[in-house]
């Protein structure tokens, strides 16, 4: 890349640090007061804010965006070793975390249009060994989970999508990263369900297998959400939808500035959608990205490697040329900046120096 200094960052926090602080100083005063930093107040309150923020019956919070997927599928597809369909173009997290579950990761191909599991591919793959599938609510758009497979236990990995409109009759992962629509400043994740049995036993499974004890009643991992991360979370919460409502604006936005230029191809954003990024497709995107930071413009690749041609899970197959949408895919997405507090102006930049960069 260029050694011109960035200007327009992918992610900037500074303004939601700045715009809660007042919230986020007073959560960290009230734990200091109370000095109980594991699975305490503030994780009991956030798990119940955020719950009733989703319109959903349980959250349960953990250490990470990966844990939240392991141990919903624990609890979604059973204790027996099988395959769990999922998209090829993710976040590699998604299939370490059905490998850290117990089963196989069986990778599937990707809508050309929206980069979302493809149901028709979801179908291919599915077999008498799959357990579970599991869509992926990629750059914050909703998959289509009613056009599935049905009669195959879903877990939805909701990591990029906070406050998109989802049904939690399957479980849903969450991840707090702090690049996310809803971010801590740490690692942090969280489990949304509808069913109070699936709580009960992700409560146990994330702390060891225990029940407020010392005694292990399953096999189980450590995997808490930290008490000082959901003080910044509480904080954050109350401007989710706020933050995803300037992200829709932003990205409606690029759309305008973008739209019409032939060497850009936009993705079809699905109703629902909260922008965690804003990705178009564009050839010979290396060079797009090192002329973007000659101008001082930040960008990313969400995500290079299709999961299927990763060394960690080649495996798992298929092969190579079989999955092509993800293969092409991820030789053009490219992430734009795109957060609240984002200005106009650094937008309308952003579109200009793309055009002329392709």
């Amino acid at each position: 890349m260029s050694g011109t200094p960035i200007r327009i960052p992918m992610v900037n926090l500074r303004p939601m640090l700045a715009a809660t602080e007042p919230a986020w100083r007073a959560n960290l005063d009230h734990l200091f007061h109370r000095m109980h930093f594991i699975l305490g107040e503030q994780v009991e309150a956030f798990e119940q804010e955020l719950a009733a923020a989703l319109g959903a019956r349980y959250v349960v919070g953990v250490g990470s965006g990966t844990a939240a997927i392991d141990l919903a599928l624990r609890v979604a597809c059973g204790k027996t070793p099988g395959e769990v369909i999922v998209p090829a173009l993710t976040s590699p997290f998604t299939a370490q975390a059905v490998l850290a579950a117990g089963h196989r990761p069986r990778f599937a191909d990707v809508d050309p249009d929206t980069l979302l599991l493809d149901a028709v591919s979801a179908e291919r793959w599915c077999g008498r060994r799959t357990v579970g599938i599991l869509p992926v609510h990629l750059y914050g758009q909703p998959a289509a989970v009613a056009s599935l497979p049905r009669g195959i236990p879903l877990v939805q990995d909701a990591c990029q999508a906070h406050g998109a409109p989802l049904h939690y009759a399957a479980p849903a992962a969450l991840s707090f990263y702090p690049t996310k629509n809803l971010p801590c400043l740490g690692d942090g994740g969280a489990i949304v369900t509808n069913s109070r049995t699936a709580a009960e036993r992700l409560h146990q499974l994330r702390d060891g297998g225990r029940k407020n004890d010392q005694i292990s009643r399953v096999r189980a991992i450590n995997s808490r959400l930290d008490e000082m991360q959901a003080c910044y979370l509480r904080a954050f919460l109350t401007k989710l939808a706020e933050w995803n409502a300037e992200r829709a604006r932003l990205a409606k936005r690029y759309d305008e500035l973008l739209d019409g230029c032939g060497s850009i191809r936009l993705l079809q954003r699905r109703p629902g959608s909260v922008c965690h990024l804003y990705v178009v497709r564009v050839r010979r995107r290396e060079g797009v990205r090192q002329r973007l930071a000659a101008k001082g413009i930040a960008t990313g690749v969400h995500y290079p490697v299709p999961l299927h041609l990763q060394p960690a899970f080649r495996e798992f197959g298929p092969a190579r040329g079989e999955l092509p949408e993800a293969e092409r895919a991820c030789r053009e997405i490219l992430s734009l900046p795109l957060w609240p507090g984002l200005a106009d102006n650094q937008v309308e930049e952003v579109a200009s120096e793309l055009r002329a960069a392709v």
